[in-house]
């Protein structure tokens, strides 16, 4: 089971995340590729936030296609074109984990692969 840690002599984190994740060397270590807001049939949603919820919702099933779960994530790392987004971003992050509280980066980014994607979620799972 990863242990998820803040030292007290760090300032506490901004919002729901750690600063350090632990793993054993055993686990079984899953990377998961940025995910884009890309639907099945090739469509992108306009909004942020309909962005962020379908980057969420893809990286949600490659962890299952892993047979993992949100509970599992490490580490997640964002990358927003929009400037002053991570409030939304933070609030999606929170509501889809709970109260897991994984090590995690917010990244304000000049562009992403296509302009149309606002935002792109990567993350690392693992699991005993």
């Amino acid at each position: 089971m990863p242990r998820f840690f803040n030292p007290p002599d760090v300032a506490a984190p901004a919002s729901r995340y750690s600063h350090g994740a632990e793993h054993a060397a055993s686990a079984r270590r899953l990377v998961i590729s940025g995910q884009v807001a890309v639907r099945a049939d090739g469509s992108v949603p306009e909004t942020l936030e309909d962005q962020v919820e379908l980057c969420l919702d893809n990286l949600e099933r490659v962890l299952a296609g892993a047979s993992m779960g949100v509970g599992d994530i490490l580490k997640i790392n964002v990358f927003c074109t929009r400037p002053g987004s991570v409030r939304a971003v933070r609030a999606a992050r929170e509501r889809r984990l709970g109260t897991h509280a994984p090590a995690s980066t917010y990244l304000e980014v000049a562009g992403l692969a296509d302009p149309r994607f606002l935002v792109e979620i990567e993350a690392e799972a693992v699991r005993d």
